[in-house]
């Protein structure tokens, strides 16, 4: 399970980092406030910036290797805070889902590698547990989770369907054995249990026992029980997160404003997802975020449903949920790409990431020179986790010869004709 509370950054830059992966060089990369710069990193940590050129390749010389960046906008890297690991990839099935554990482990290791060649370093994958799936599908990610190491941090959310009444024991029983056996947060969904004050409580209860954080999902569409769910969880350590909260952007203004109060009150974070919600596919509406942000409410985005019944066509980009961000939700591209990033890392209870010496080297270059630019035609993409390069995606944009197109200067990455 990641530490709950940030980790604070050592900023000298003539300082060896830990053991772990040797030195790399990120070369000629231009940062959003407009610098070109060159950034060492070594032992999973960023060593240096430094301006462009002025920087070794490595330290000791020989070692590491060097990535040119010219071209390309560096960011801190998203994080993925609301994937569906158990069930993504799944639209297009012939037939019923597959609950077996090989199939689920396939799907889920997919889906993280997509997430990852998007830029997401780290993600929180909800992950059923009860009824059909048992464990099953808690251990085929847990597995996932394992393979992955060193490429992407996966952390499962356990999440049964119903904790109180006569079926609420064995439900919070696999609940515990979920946390023992590796699910690092504790979930669920209170708007369908009988009792969803209950099924608060009783997540709350098993959460401290173990001094888990809690991700519950929510539509918020009803004030009174949103209300007292925030007054549950306040104060609550490490922390307690809802999503996707669409409920709340059909409430009128005056009930909308005193719900994001209270909720910020609690010190609770709302997770949007702006791409598409989850489970219930006729449920479109995205968080009144701006409404949230006003209110002090810490707000991040997810991805939500990839390619699953809920959303076929889901994509699990953050740097997509961003762009939607800005575009319909009127966020500057700095608040739309906080929102997929450091709000994100930081309700996963992750450090926070800067282009500074002594920050995690959790990177992303996007091909661009301007955020805005970067968010409308992000591309290519190099994803550094770890310290190390864990994808690439590369883009080629050709243009038929003709005079205009010369005369334009239009770019040309490639050399050969076209057919």
């Amino acid at each position: 399970m990641p530490d709950s509370q940030p980790q604070q950054p050592s900023h000298s830059s003539s300082r060896r980092g830990p053991a772990g992966p040797g030195a790399l060089l990120l070369s000629g990369a231009r940062l959003a406030d407009g610098r070109t710069v060159d950034v060492r990193l070594y032992g999973g940590r960023i060593e240096a910036v430094g301006t462009a050129g002025s920087l070794a390749p490595a330290r000791p010389p020989g070692a590491g290797g060097r990535v040119d960046l010219t071209g390309y906008l560096l960011l801190p890297a998203p994080a993925e805070p609301h994937a569906h690991a158990d069930t993504a990839l799944t639209a297009d099935s012939a037939g019923p889902v597959s609950d077996q554990p090989l199939d689920v482990q396939r799907r889920a290791t997919e889906a993280a590698l997509l997430q990852l060649g998007h830029g997401a370093t780290a993600l929180r994958a909800h992950v059923r547990v009860g009824d059909v799936p048992g464990l099953g599908a808690l251990t085929a990610v847990l597995r996932a989770r394992r393979a992955l190491r060193g490429l992407v941090e996966l952390t499962p959310v356990a999440m049964p369907r119903v904790l109180t009444g006569a079926a609420g024991a064995d439900g919070l029983a696999m609940l515990r054995d979920a946390l023992k056996m590796g699910a690092g947060v504790v979930g669920g969904c209170p708007d369908l249990d009988p009792d969803p004050t209950g099924y608060v409580e009783a997540v709350l209860e098993v959460a401290a026992e173990h001094g888990c954080p809690v991700d519950l999902h929510t539509d918020a569409a009803d004030p009174a029980r949103l209300a007292r769910l925030a007054a549950m969880a306040g104060g609550l350590r490490p922390g307690v997160t809802l999503g996707p909260c669409g409920g709340l952007d059909g409430l009128p203004a005056e009930v909308a404003h005193r719900a994001a109060d209270q909720l910020a009150a609690a010190g609770v974070t709302v997770v949007c997802l702006p791409q598409g919600g989850c489970g219930d596919a006729g449920r479109r509406a995205t968080a009144p975020v701006r409404l949230l942000r006003r209110a002090g409410v810490r707000v991040a985005a997810g991805s939500g449903a990839l390619r699953d019944l809920a959303n076929p066509v889901g994509r699990g980009d953050p740097l997509e949920a961003a762009y939607l961000l800005a575009s319909r939700h009127g966020l500057r591209p700095e608040e739309a790409y906080e929102a997929v990033s450091g709000a994100a890392r930081a309700a996963l209870g992750l450090p926070e990431v800067r282009v500074e010496a002594g920050f995690p080297a959790e990177l992303l270059a996007v091909r661009g020179d301007r955020l805005a630019g970067a968010l409308s035609l992000a591309y290519s993409r190099v994803v550094v986790h770890g310290g190390r390069v864990v994808a690439r995606t590369s883009a080629v944009r050709e243009y038929g010869d003709c005079s205009s197109a010369t005369e334009l200067g239009l770019p040309r990455q490639g050399r050969g004709q076209l057919p």
